[in-house]
């Protein structure tokens, strides 16, 4: 059990619009407690300035805010030096940031990128763009229907041709954690004709779940998203090797990023800086910051406890409902809170309407997982996710509305 009650301290529980709200969308984005905006209105109360770019007073209270939010970034998922931690809009433009700068400049023709067929859209589609424009070759890591790739599946399909390997460590639709440290490991001394291949990793689903350690997983490039993990919209961050962020091109060009510019040339920033053009997202970052303070004072491990715990009783109760169909392992400990599901004669947004009905909220569609779709021969599916503020008597009252659906659509 939590060692706390967490859920006073969302205030979206308690709004009159919500009252009895059965939040079950977390995958797609979590929940913000009072202590994440009020930081975010403590910014901007107390430090409004422009970082980076003043030398008043405000300014330096603004950019140490920013700067200060970098480094708990950085402890938070044990990179090396600060300077790894860059600030993006989300994970989907920082894994663009690497598709278009270090893939663009390093990808040739005849090269491979490996993926696997579970990747969200934004851990894909960057890097089919980058194999059509360079002439190289995209080679995806098959699954089984419980979303499992096999050892053999990885070793097989990385060798020396392999210049990148770009993987999900949990799947937004199976839940289903990847070996992600022994396939990067594997793609280090396997890839590019024995110099190794590059390895990305989309930490998306995985951050919010459990403790992250980028050195341990030897990732050269992890990205996620704070909304996910009950931090701000519209800031993300990507952690990068400082050796390859140090040779890669800018991303953006203009404001911040530069250190000196005539009509001819252009020198750049350090790092991270080379990376942030315009004014940066400051308030957000420091809502991020907070809401990582507000994870480890929850603790990861009694997150993951409670992901497991509920998702536990939530796939044992619509194992028992009749033509309830679950999507990937029957094993509840091998989903992170995810459990996608289809019922026999409903399509997935009727079941998200009729649930609605009911005020439960989950996400029915494909997920930003189309191939995927494609592989399981469904064109849609609903999917229910849990985080450490749901309870057993939301469980509850959802296994009841799901098991009335179908008689609920007259079958």
């Amino acid at each position: 059990m939590l060692k706390t009650d967490v859920r006073s301290d969302f205030p979206i529980f308690d709004s009159k619009e919500n009252s009895g709200l059965i939040y079950f969308d977390n995958a797609a984005t979590t929940q913000r407690p009072i202590q994440v905006i009020k930081a975010i209105e403590d910014f901007y109360v107390h430090a409004n300035a422009n970082p980076l770019r003043g030398l008043y007073s405000l300014s330096v209270r603004a950019t140490d805010m920013y700067e200060n939010a970098r480094q708990n970034v950085a402890s938070f998922i044990n990179a090396k030096a600060v300077q790894e931690i860059i600030f993006t809009r989300n994970a989907s433009e920082s894994l663009n940031l690497v598709a278009y700068t270090w893939a663009m400049e390093n990808i040739q023709q005849g090269d491979e990128i490996v993926v696997s067929a579970m990747e969200h859209h934004s851990n894909f589609l960057p890097w089919q763009m980058v194999c059509k424009a360079k002439g190289a070759k995209l080679v995806f890591l098959e699954c089984d229907d419980q979303g499992t790739i096999s050892k053999e599946e990885w070793q097989g399909k990385i060798n020396d041709k392999t210049k990148l390997v770009a993987l999900t460590h949990v799947s937004n639709v199976f839940g289903i954690t990847n070996p992600v440290k022994e396939i990067a490991s594997y793609a280090h001394k396997t890839g590019n004709a024995g110099k190794g291949a590059m390895v990305v990793i989309d930490g998306a689903q995985s951050t919010p779940h459990v403790k992250i350690d980028v050195q341990d997983l030897d990732a050269d490039f992890f990205a996620f998203s704070s909304h996910k993990l009950c931090g701000p919209m519209g800031i993300g961050v990507l952690y990068g090797k400082l050796d390859l962020l140090e040779n890669m091109p800018p991303f953006l060009r203009g404001g911040e990023m530069i250190e000196y510019v005539t009509r001819e040339e252009v020198t750049y920033a350090e790092l991270p800086h080379k990376f942030e053009a315009g004014t940066v997202n400051a308030a957000d970052a420091v809502g991020l910051s907070a809401a990582i303070d507000y994870l480890k004072d929850i603790g990861l491990d009694e997150i993951h406890k409670n992901d497991d715990r509920l998702s536990s009783m939530l796939i044992s109760g619509m194992k028992s409902i009749p033509h309830v169909k679950i999507i990937g392992s029957p094993d509840s400990s091998k989903h992170s809170g995810i459990v996608t599901f289809t019922i026999d004669g409903v399509h997935p947004h009727d079941i998200a309407s009729i649930l609605d009905s009911e005020k439960i909220a989950i996400r029915a569609g494909h997920h930003c997982a189309q191939p995927l779709m494609q592989k399981l021969g469904v064109g849609s599916t609903a999917r229910a996710s849990l985080y450490f503020y749901n309870t057993e008597k939301e469980v509850e009252r959802f296994l009841e509305s799901l098991s009335k659906v179908r008689s609920w659509m007259g079958m």
